[in-house]
């Protein structure tokens, strides 16, 4: 049985806490508040109004296949990270002798060690579950772009809304594998010190916040520059 400190409980809890915290933080204030995700979603919805306006869509192809191609990267990048740490797992006591040579780094057994790899992996499979579920979303998303209607048709207004819906979702369940990725970042903190690990939840929540809602994409997307 792994010998987990308290201070290892409490940096586990208090990032799981900023993750999910923030999760919820974000998911309402991107439909509510004047954030990134919230100015995106508008301009998703124009573009695919605009699309109906276009009798050839090869603009609109062009752009959606250029985010399949980046949630298709970092679908296959998860896959190899992945594969990275479950090899990690071959290498225990090598890896723990070379985080202990480092100052100030914290005292682990080799169970205590494995659980921080296993957690790792967990982050980085929900990541890849978002990653594909995005990309399943944008290909939906193309097959509504290359079937919608011409904008005299009944169901034209309709047709660009349900496409702009599902590059929405698309957006959302890519935005959260990302997320992930910020937040595997802050866990490997915790192979040097379980304070590094609160520190770096604290730290990658406030970088998450200001990009989202304090950056200066926010101020171009808004007009203020």
């Amino acid at each position: 049985m792994p010998e987990f400190t308290l201070l290892d409980i409490a940096a586990v809890s208090w990032a799981l806490l900023w993750w999910v915290g923030y999760t919820i933080f974000a998911d309402a204030s991107s439909r509510r508040r004047n954030s990134i995700s919230a100015h995106m979603a508008r301009n998703r919805h124009r573009w695919m109004e605009q699309m109906l306006q276009r009798n050839l869509r090869m603009v609109d192809t062009s752009i959606a296949g250029n985010l399949i191609t980046g949630i298709s990267f970092f679908s296959s990048t998860t896959i190899l990270v992945l594969i990275g740490l479950i090899a990690l797992l071959g290498y225990t006591e090598k890896a723990i002798q070379t985080v202990s040579a480092l100052p100030f780094a914290v005292e682990t057994t080799a169970a205590v060690w494995e659980c921080k790899v296993v957690l790792l992996i967990l982050i980085f499979i929900y990541a890849f579950f978002k990653f594909t579920w995005a990309f399943r979303l944008s290909n939906y998303c193309s097959i509504l772009i290359g079937a919608a209607p011409d904008p005299s048709a009944p169901d034209a207004a309709r047709a660009a809304a349900r496409a702009s819906r599902m590059s929405m979702m698309s957006a959302h369940n890519f935005n959260r594998g990302i997320r992930a990725y910020f937040f595997a970042l802050s866990a490997l903190a915790w192979f040097y010190h379980p304070v590094a690990f609160i520190i770096g939840a604290a730290w990658v929540t406030l970088v998450l916040y200001n990009r989202e809602f304090r950056s200066h994409a926010l101020d171009i997307l808004a007009g203020h520059h």
